[in-house]
């Protein structure tokens, strides 16, 4: 097939970029470069990919640009692309979420409306489960998003439901649970827990630490994805992505003590607005329709990303 990915040179898209080629796909990448963090870590995800001779990337903003020339012959849209992190979505900062998370996701689906595609896959978020008391969360719970960012996600959502009803484009939403593993960005908690114990610097832990968190190891959220653009009975569902991995918060701290083979502090800090309590995922309907199958443990993953952790910062 001929995919689109969005967000190609970010964490969860340059590793699907890399899994699309792999099985023999041509791959067109589009990034606009936001920078949210730093951008030589972008480039450098992207990197492996300029090499290959089915890949070709576009600088691409999606709330500006022109899209009708780049979906002229693809089949599958996976839009990846989005303005991440809940903590940095209040106030002045949200204009950049709305823009990016709801204007430029109208302007992809407006221009598949006429494109022919076989299926476009939208990357969603458990956010939007807000702290739903209804767990695990299945998609059918009614949800409760209670930050700047969840409540962009879950708008994006249905602009996706809107143009599967009314220009029939083949959408599936597939809602992320805490994806982590190499190439996770430096403001997700993992890649600053690893950072600070390779360091022997304290771990920031916000709240009391008895939160629960449902990670998902970044190749099961891929092999989800791919799933979502294929499975027959897929088209027009949502469909929750978790790994299987939920722990508390204080618990994932003493094994991290094992991965890291070394004792590991803490620094306490307050709540952050719009962070949620827990999370958990019902995959019962992701089991059923895209045969999904989450194969990582929590401590091999963390393993996987503490190896990349030493090698990105020595």
């Amino acid at each position: 097939m001929k995919c689109l990915v969005t967000g190609c040179a970010g964490f969860v898209g340059s590793h699907l970029s890399e899994a699309l080629l792999a099985r023999g796909d041509d791959v067109l990448g589009i990034d606009s470069f936001v920078p949210f963090y730093d951008l030589a870590l972008k480039r450098q995800n992207l990197a492996g990919l300029l090499t290959h001779p089915r890949f070709r990337f576009a600088e691409i903003d999606l709330a500006r640009d022109d899209l009708h020339p780049l979906l002229g012959d693809v089949d599958v849209v996976f839009h990846i692309a989005g303005q991440p992190g809940v903590r940095d979505s209040w106030g002045e900062k949200f204009a950049g979420y709305t823009r990016n998370n709801i204007l430029a996701t109208e302007r992809l689906l407006h221009a598949s409306a006429d494109a022919g595609l076989k299926r476009f896959v939208f990357a969603g978020s458990s956010s939007v489960y807000g702290d739903s008391p209804a767990m695990p969360w299945h998609e059918d719970v009614c949800p409760q998003p209670r930050s700047p960012y969840a409540i962009t996600k879950l708008a994006a959502e249905h602009l996706c439901r809107s143009y599967h009803l009314d220009f029939g484009v083949p959408t599936v939403v597939v809602r992320f649970f805490t994806v982590y593993g190499p190439r996770q960005r430096p403001d997700m908690a993992f890649h600053k827990f690893l950072k600070a114990a390779l360091r022997e610097e304290p771990i920031p832990l916000y709240g009391n630490g008895q939160q629960t968190r449902d990670f998902t190891y970044v190749s099961d959220i891929v092999a989800g994805t791919l799933a979502a653009a294929e499975a027959p009975d897929a088209v027009g569902g949502v469909f929750n992505l978790g790994g299987g991995s939920r722990i508390i918060l204080l618990d994932l701290l003493e094994m991290l003590t094992d991965v890291v083979g070394k004792p590991v502090t803490i620094q306490r800090l307050g709540r952050q607005a719009g962070d949620v309590r827990h999370t958990w995922a019902d995959i019962t309907r992701s089991q059923q329709v895209l045969d999904y199958r989450p194969q990582i443990s929590l401590e091999e993953g963390l393993r996987a990303e503490y190896a990349w952790i030493k090698k990105l910062y020595g």
